[in-house]
């Protein structure tokens, strides 16, 4: 699965995408997240506040219990202000 992270996210994982590999049994954007965490310090500093970040799966807002359902792309991404 390609993913993407914007903005302050991408700053703290230290890169703007990579492709991975979901081990078996992870099936939502939650199920991503945890993952992810546990994958080093900077992937745990990113999402250290997992209710601020948003994500998208193949460029749909979805919430954290979205399932992945065949998803190709999964963006994370900071809040947005207007203005």
């Amino acid at each position: 699965m390609k993913v993407r992270y914007f903005a302050w996210v991408r700053e703290r994982v230290g890169r703007a995408e990579e492709e991975i590999a979901l081990p078996e049994g992870v099936t939502t954007v939650a199920g991503v997240v945890s993952f992810l965490k546990s994958r080093g310090p900077e992937y745990e500093a990113a999402f250290a506040n997992e209710k601020v970040v948003r994500a998208a799966l193949d460029r749909v807002h979805v919430r954290p219990d979205a399932a992945l359902s065949g998803a190709r792309e999964i963006a994370f991404f900071p809040p947005m202000t207007g203005g």
